[in-house]
């Protein structure tokens, strides 16, 4: 079938498809006139594909998977996949434990500058400087590795199809309209803005949700009573699309 009629069948874009190749996860023959053409088994191997997606694999090893699945035997895949979910669990784990901790931060210098607010100029009791502890936090959204596993480089393509590409980057692109900062970095770009617990979660959402579709991006939020820092740093290879999100440029 031409990869037309596999998204068709499939619900997958096209682009998508063109990716999987490209990552070394969908292989595909081609006609003399070189048109990509697939057989009965990349509906399968689609469905393993998006499976071991929702669980949150990433690419590179969902590509290892793939290796133990085309063999054939359910036991075998199973107790590859067992360690894998395993340690996803404790990723998830992490983050929200990250996340949570990053939000109380905002929130607790909303409640306390919520409260009415003392007679004469700021001072220690006002809580316009004081009313959180000092110091950042700090909450990195990357993929984790085990310490003794060899560093990969996730490739440098995006999973989102035309239209969900076009509706994230609109919104890094009103996000970022909101810093009063943005500084390049040797490998990205750091942005600053109000430490707000409204944007705190507009910032950690999208980021959070890019390591799902673009895990070549890692994303570094620090917060402190008066800023929020967000800091993106990516390969060579995808300067083109840090500055067209982030406006890396800048």
């Amino acid at each position: 079938m031409r990869i037309s009629e596999l998204a068709t069948r499939t619900g997958v874009p096209t682009t998508t498809l063109r990716f999987y190749e490209t990552a070394g996860l969908l292989p595909a023959e081609r006609t003399a006139s070189g048109y990509r053409v697939y057989g009965e088994d990349a509906v399968e191997r689609l469905s393993f594909i998006s499976s071991a997606k929702v669980l949150g694999l990433p690419l590179e090893e969902i590509r290892d998977l793939l290796g133990v699945w085309e063999q054939g035997v359910c036991a075998a895949v199973r107790e590859r996949m067992l360690p894998l979910v395993a340690d996803r669990i404790a990723d998830a784990g992490r983050r929200r434990a990250e996340l949570a901790a990053f939000s109380a931060r905002p929130a607790g210098v909303h409640k306390r500058l919520s409260e009415p607010a003392p007679t004469g100029s700021c001072g220690p009791d006002c809580g316009c400087t004081t009313a959180a502890e000092p110091g950042p936090v700090p909450v990195t959204l990357s993929r984790t590795r085990p310490d003794d596993a060899p560093a990969r480089q996730p490739p440098v393509a995006c999973t989102l199809d035309g239209a969900q590409l076009g509706a994230r980057t609109e919104d890094w692109r009103r996000i970022t309209r909101q810093a009063g900062d943005r500084r390049a970095t040797a490998d990205g770009v750091r942005l600053t803005f109000p430490a707000t617990p409204e944007l705190a979660a507009e910032v950690a959402a999208p980021a959070a949700a890019e390591q799902d579709c673009c895990a070549f991006f890692d994303f570094t939020l620090h917060l402190t009573p008066t800023v929020l820092e967000l800091t993106v740093r990516a390969p060579d290879t995808a300067e083109a699309l840090l500055a067209d999100l982030f406006g890396a440029d800048a």
